[in-house]
């Protein structure tokens, strides 16, 4: 057994050069042959269509693409498979999901008159397809099913497109299917990858069926799929994706009395997730810092996924700082996909915080409860999308658009104002258009 050389470091001792490069990413998430593969394969599907698919899920995935129906008896035989107790933890957590996605849901706006006559509103609508891709492979994340389809169903998205890598054996895990049940899906595709991605972004047609061209793209994966979603959504009239969604990240910010065992489990809990996955612990305390390192050692040697866990902690960072507030820095410097926070008095720190994913509050507040089954989309943000972007909800599968209402006498108020500016930008033929509606 190798011993964890998890990169220590003293925040103080860093100059603003020093503390980018101590919260850099691992190398291999923007390497240029994940670019270059994610390519190749989108110029294929585009070229060949579905056959395109097929031979690359062979070549990949190990089996051509398979359409599941999601039919009573599947689902019967799917629940049999599973204890009881399995069942029912899967339908709590849908429940939960739903609840809170419907709490959740933006409203239509009300009314409001900026000028006499001139009434404005903001309305929602669903979008038209979405393509949900649940990451597989390694570990079946039906969790994902969840949070991706569940949140769709709730905005009222007419047309929602799963899909999933299947197993080595070609199979789909028990859980899956209950999920997608649960969430009232007719069908499972199982395809990942690269080729899931090009098949949801362009639309091709399979011996099982057709794969519709979808408006939006969803889901996390790994850097191949992260990378396939920003390349469809960079192409001319293809979808647009809701955010980087690669491989997982966690932020642990501990004090001098966070419980070391729990840090630790909670740091495991993601590296354990991929060998790309990064997981960084902040500490105020250099004694209880070195007291989690130790007890990451011991817990990481009895996991069942150890060699996945210790390629992740590869890239693990533990950081010394100062006191709270230069904890604050950092988080937002960095901007996490998780954040826990287990200090004594974690509220206290909220209003400083910017930008990370989801905050888990206090010794309590488990990430992985957060995983399965507290409510909110556990689809958020990597790479420091953070920043300038939130995890999924009900309205990342919505659109708002204004509504604008005029009378004859708002026209005739806000016209002239409207034509002046207009005129003063240069453009003639909006301001004529607004002089016929205001009698000028």
């Amino acid at each position: 057994m190798t011993t964890l050389d998890v990169k220590r470091i003293d925040w103080a001792s860093l100059d603003a050069a020093g503390k980018q490069a101590a919260l850099a990413r691992p190398s291999r998430r923007s390497e240029t042959q994940v670019t270059d593969v994610v390519r190749a394969i989108f110029d294929d599907v585009k070229a060949r269509g579905g056959q395109a698919v097929i031979d690359w899920a062979i070549k990949l995935d190990g089996h051509a693409p398979r359409r599941i129906a999601i039919t009573e008896a599947v689902v019967a035989e799917a629940r049999q498979a599973l204890p009881p107790a399995d069942v029912r933890a899967i339908r709590v957590a849908a429940d939960n999901v739903r609840v809170f996605h419907e709490a959740t849901i933006p409203e239509d706006s009300a009314l409001v008159e900026t000028t006499p006559g001139v009434t404005s509103r903001l309305v929602w609508r669903p979008i038209g397809a979405a393509g949900l891709y649940v990451p597989g492979g390694t570990a079946p994340l039906f969790s994902s099913l969840l949070m991706l389809a569940i949140p769709a169903a709730v905005a009222g998205v007419s047309e929602r497109v799963a899909v999933t890598p299947p197993a080595k054996d070609g199979s789909v895990h028990p859980a899956m299917i209950l999920a997608a049940a649960e969430a009232g899906l007719d069908a499972l595709w199982l395809v990942g990858g690269a080729q899931a991605i090009a098949a949801l972004a362009y639309g091709v047609s399979l011996p099982d069926g057709d794969i519709p061209r979808c408006d939006k793209l969803f889901g996390p994966g790994n850097a191949y799929v992260a990378e396939a979603k920003r390349y469809a959504s960079s192409l001319p009239g293809g979808p647009s994706a809701d955010m980087p969604a690669g491989p997982s990240e966690l932020m642990v910010v501990v004090d001098r009395d966070a419980a070391p065992e729990i840090a630790a489990a909670d740091l495991l809990s993601q590296a354990e997730h991929d060998a790309d996955a990064q997981v960084i612990l902040v500490s105020t305390s250099r004694a209880n810092l070195d007291y989690i390192l130790t007890e990451v050692e011991r817990q990481v040697a009895t996991l069942p996924r150890e060699a996945i866990a210790r390629a992740s902690l590869n890239e693990a960072r533990a950081i010394l700082v100062r006191d709270e507030e230069t904890a604050c820095d950092v988080i937002n410097l960095y901007g996490p996909e998780h954040l826990a926070l287990q200090v004594e008095e974690p509220e206290a720190m909220l209003p400083a915080i910017r930008a990370a994913g989801a905050i888990f509050v206090g010794r309590f507040a488990a990430e992985t409860l957060g995983d399965y089954a507290a409510g909110p989309s556990h689809v958020l943000p990597t790479d420091g999308g953070a920043r300038t972007l939130g995890g999924i909800t009900t309205a990342s599968f919505m659109t708002s658009m204004s509504v604008q209402t005029v009378t004859r006498g708002g026209a005739a108020q806000l016209g002239p104002i409207a034509a002046r500016l207009a005129r003063l930008e240069g453009l003639e033929a909006h301001a004529r258009a607004a002089d016929l509606r205001s009698g000028e």
